[in-house]
């Protein structure tokens, strides 16, 4: 077991995204996997159905109590469904995670379409988090929110990565999986480089969690001390594999099969 990863996250009940999508992640790459649930939801592979915040103040807690014992590698940033969550998130990382890699996926809206942040909440995410971050990992919905572009066609995701880098971020992994095709462009872009990662359309409908996975992934490389570059290579390769082999769950967006990468005991 090699890298602890520090995932501040919602939990989702289906267990194809969320704090279990990042957990099974994080394990199946080799990584150690610790929490701070930031809300509770009520879904499955149809789509949210309820959700029950968590307060700000045992987020906090959480957190606290993960870095002051077992320490983290990198941190992850998944759901943070309020002002005041991103506020006290904010202040527990400049407490404590002085020096951490923070990995920061700006959850804002469902794949069903629910939003999740609030026009308050994303102006929050930008001014207290986006610029700590080592990497940001947004999608095109996400990216537009962030930067009022429209990202309509390939061409436009540079312009819309260095937008985003402008915030801030070190780094920005912009994912282009809402553009129609049959092929999917994701976009790493540094201040001194940038790479495509061109990709051939899978036809299924079990991409349930593809974004919570692919950054759990990136973090659980940088908590290993890899590269950027080398991380969210090896973590493209892994969802990959995971949608290719997904077991087709549910009657919705299943989930992904995030143990690929593991060989069960023989009894």
């Amino acid at each position: 077991m090699n890298g602890r990863i520090l995932i501040i996250a919602g939990s989702d009940s289906g267990g194809g995204a969320g704090i279990q999508a990042d957990i099974k992640t994080v394990t199946a790459l080799g990584g150690y996997a610790a929490t701070a649930i930031t809300a509770l939801t009520a879904q499955n592979t149809q789509g949210i159905f309820a959700v029950q915040p968590v307060t700000p103040h045992f987020i906090a807690e959480q957190a606290r109590r993960v870095l002051s014992d077992i320490g983290a590698d990198c941190i992850k940033i998944g759901m943070l469904h309020s002002v005041a969550v991103i506020e006290t998130v904010a202040d527990v990382l400049e407490e404590l995670a002085g020096g951490i890699p923070l990995l920061l996926d700006p959850v804002m809206i469902a794949k069903d379409g629910t939003p999740l942040l609030d026009q308050a909440a994303i102006k929050t995410l930008k001014r207290r988090l986006l610029p700590r971050a080592s990497l940001i990992t947004p999608n095109l919905p996400e990216a537009e929110a962030l930067t009022g572009l429209k990202i309509g066609h390939p061409e436009a995701m540079p312009e819309a990565a260095n937008a985003l880098l402008e915030l801030g971020s070190s780094a920005v992994l912009l994912k282009g999986g809402h553009l129609p095709g049959h092929h999917l462009y994701d976009l790493l872009m540094m201040r001194d480089y940038k790479e495509i990662f061109q990709t051939q359309r899978i036809s299924t409908p079990h991409t349930h969690g593809t974004g919570c996975t692919l950054a759990s992934a990136v973090a659980t490389g940088l908590a290993q001390k890899r590269l950027l570059l080398d991380a969210v290579r090896r973590a493209h390769a892994y969802v990959q594999e995971a949608i290719r082999t997904a077991p087709g769950y549910g009657q919705g967006q299943g989930p992904l099969n995030h143990t690929h990468t593991v060989s069960p005991l023989e009894a």
